[in-house]
């Protein structure tokens, strides 16, 4: 069998979303979220309210990924079924892009609630609870698009050209 040079051995496969990626994006999300209380009531007067629908969207995409990732697992490593490679991408892709929306986001609504911690304003309690919820959701998101990225992983063998 022919030698390879090192880099011909990487092509064509994708590393896993690394740690500190996300938690590149999730300081990058506190910093934001922690901005936007002080920054609204600057210029508009009124910080933003967070209402359930928010946090309810991320646990949406989250149930949506989730089942993306069971559905896939079965697919690949339980039936032993081969991913068309176009289909194999979109859920690579689509499960890099919620992880790291899912940090920035879920951080950036955990840093909004951090920034009324210790406030006595008369809905900082409700921003709060709303907004930590919310995080929850961008947590939920992260880990369920980490799964459907581990179910498209196929070992490298001859028969996985």
């Amino acid at each position: 069998m022919p030698e390879r040079p090192e880099d011909d051995e990487q092509l064509g496969s994708l590393r896993p979303t690394s740690a500190a990626t996300l938690a590149a994006w999730a300081v990058v999300g506190v910093a934001i979220g922690w901005l936007v209380h002080p920054v609204a009531e600057r210029v508009a007067d009124a910080a933003p309210l967070v209402s359930w629908a928010q946090p309810l969207a991320l646990f949406l995409v989250a149930a949506i990924l989730g089942g993306t990732a069971h559905a896939t697992w079965r697919s690949v490593h339980v039936r032993r079924e081969r991913l068309e490679p176009h289909r194999a991408v979109n859920r690579l892709v689509l499960a890099r892009a919620c992880a790291l929306a899912g940090a920035l986001v879920g951080a950036g609504y955990l840093g909004y609630a951090l920034s009324w911690l210790g406030s006595n304003a008369e809905l900082a309690d409700e921003r709060v609870v709303r907004s930590a919820v919310a995080a929850a959701g961008g947590l939920a998101t992260v880990v369920t698009a980490l799964l459907l990225e581990r179910a498209c992983r196929v070992r490298n063998g001859p028969d996985q050209a």
